[in-house]
């Protein structure tokens, strides 16, 4: 507990928080008494452990009202109003001793009256340096609550230590401490400066346009729910997400994504990743224990099923998207699929492979899980309808906020089969949701229509970024070929046969260029080479000297093998 006794707490009980706790009809406050009045009980307080709080503050109940007590109030009035900060006090404004642990202890070594012990306690923190320099140590007030005492121990305490030079009390401002261990002076504490990044160019893949995080809106947002929200809303959240976001989101992907959606089949989940986990947690529990992931792909959700205790087979991916034939030659009954837009390659699961996979998902008794993660960004036509509106039954639909908006929100859904709901969230007994505000927040951002006008201006600014990329590296780097560029938030740079992609994406990092080599992706490395280019979170003057920066890398030769030391 900050500033509290470690002995028992009948050794600091004042006489007036017994009597409140024996006659709980008074009410009466004890007031403050001048220094005279307080010297006065002190010559006169018993020397027994039991009674010596009780003594020692008789004195709070004097009659008069004095200067030293008005004064007292006025310094209290004055520590909490907000003061301009200045040179020597930037770290005390922020470095307080409000949350340092006291051992005022019991009577002993001559300490018997509580004054004298908070203040021996007060001066060993300082001694020890537990309490810098500068540092503001609590209104009297204040403490005099947290230790359940008399505001007048607290004072004389502090007026002791005032006297001693420990701490100084200046008109306007805060007690604060006044000598330090060392006799050094305290240095004035510098505003942080943003860090800067080790990588100038980041053209990796996996996030979207970060300064263009819509902050003015997600912002009215926020203030709209804080305000809005009723009592119930700010208790323990419902674990499969907040009614109105799960409402608004069925809403939302049935209009824009051709999904067959209902707010009861609808859960709120953190993201993709956390999504997927539940899903195979639903399935290991309904028996099904074997999952294939596309190759290349995500090496999360690969990550994801083995967690959930799934055996995981990888099923390689073409220019029509996943193989469904070689799914079949597996004993897998469920697969994860990017059918709108495939992650690295690019590629669109054919109309052909669609309902190929959905009679697949129906005979071996299986299900499809959808991972829809960026499919918003289309260039070429209008974003390709869900696979789950097909076979609602057979289909998960697993959604975020991380490429649209910000990772950082942690806010995504999943959409169950209907026969599958209630199994999805007994199989996960202890999962929670996002903060209800949060959820809150992403509906109102919503359904005021402020998400569709963000995405529209994010597929023209990622138009013209894209395009931008694949004019620069046509005429910087000729000898590769640009694929997967119809949708989403990065390119793929196939290079020629035998060109170091590791090596150059270690060298990129030196020079201060992120990059991504597709063999990251795969299980095994292949001998087709190859770069995945993310251009979602780079500005477009820096797209220029990106690339020429790539371009400089991969004309390096590569380095030979160093031979084993002897």
């Amino acid at each position: 507990m900050p500033f509290s006794q470690t002995n028992s707490r009948a050794s600091v009980e004042t006489r007036e928080t017994r009597e409140t706790r024996e006659n709980p009809g008074t009410s009466e406050t004890p007031r403050t008494p001048e220094p005279a009045e307080t010297a006065e009980a002190t010559k006169t307080a018993e020397p027994s452990e039991a009674v010596e709080t009780q003594g020692t503050l008789e004195a709070t109940e004097s009659s008069e009202a004095t200067e030293a007590t008005e004064a007292t109030e006025a310094t209290e009035a004055t520590e909490a109003t907000e003061t301009p900060e200045t040179p020597e006090t930037a770290r005390a404004a922020t470095s307080h001793a409000w949350a340092t642990l006291l051992d005022i202890g019991p009577p002993a070594g001559g300490r018997r009256r509580l004054h004298d012990r908070l203040a021996h306690a007060l001066r060993a923190a300082i001694r020890e340096g537990r309490l810098a320099e500068g540092d503001a140590v609590p209104p009297s007030r204040a403490l005099a609550e947290q230790l359940g005492c008399s505001r007048w121990v607290v004072t004389e305490a502090y007026g002791q230590l005032i006297a001693e030079g420990y701490l100084s009390a200046r008109a306007g401002s805060a007690t604060r401490v006044a000598w330090s261990p060392d006799g050094t002076p305290p240095q004035p504490r510098a505003r942080r400066a943003p860090a800067h990044p080790p990588i100038r160019y980041d053209l990796a893949p996996g996030l979207p346009d970060l300064r263009a995080f819509p902050r003015r809106r997600w912002a009215d947002a926020v203030r709209a729910v804080a305000g809005s929200a009723v009592h119930y809303d700010l208790g323990l959240p419902d674990p499969a997400g907040h009614p109105v976001l799960r409402t608004t989101v069925a809403q939302y992907l049935r209009r824009s994504r051709g999904a067959d959606a209902h707010p009861e089949s609808v859960s709120v989940c953190a993201g993709v990743t956390d999504a997927l986990v539940r899903t195979c947690r639903a399935l290991r529990a309904e028996g099904i224990v074997d999952l294939a992931v596309e190759h290349p792909g995500w090496g999360r959700l690969r990550d994801a099923a083995l967690t959930a205790g799934l055996r995981v087979h990888a099923v390689p991916v073409d220019q029509d998207g996943l193989r469904v034939d070689d799914l079949a030659r597996t004993t897998a009954r469920a697969v994860v699929v990017g059918a709108a837009h495939q992650f690295p390659t690019g590629t669109m699961l054919s109309p052909a492979r669609r309902a190929h996979l959905v009679r697949w998902a129906r005979e071996v008794d299986g299900f499809v899980i959808e991972d829809d993660y960026d499919a918003e960004f289309r260039y070429d036509h209008h974003p390709v309808a869900v696979m789950q509106g097909m076979d609602p039954g057979r289909v998960y639909l697993l959604g975020s906020v991380s490429k649209t908006l910000s990772p950082a929100l942690g806010l995504g859904w999943l959409v169950a089969p209907g026969t599958m709901t209630r199994a999805l969230r007994a199989a996960n007994p202890v999962a929670t949701a996002p903060p209800v505000l949060d959820q809150l927040a992403l509906a109102t951002f919503i359904d005021r229509g402020w998400y569709d006008a963000h995405l529209r201006a994010a597929r023209r600014r990622f138009r013209t970024r894209r395009d931008l990329l694949i004019r620069t590296l046509g005429s910087q780097v000729p000898q590769g070929r640009i694929a997967g560029t119809a949708a989403g938030l990065h390119i793929l740079l196939h290079l020629p046969d035998g060109t170091d992609t590791h090596g150059a994406v270690r060298a990129a990092a030196a020079a201060g260029l992120r990059l991504a080599d597709l063999d990251d992706y795969r299980t095994n490395p292949s001998t087709q080479r190859a770069l995945v280019l993310g251009y979602g979170n780079i500005t477009d003057t820096e797209i220029p000297p990106a690339v020429t920066l790539l371009a400089a890398t991969l004309r390096r030769p590569a380095r030979a093998p160093s031979a084993p030391s002897a």
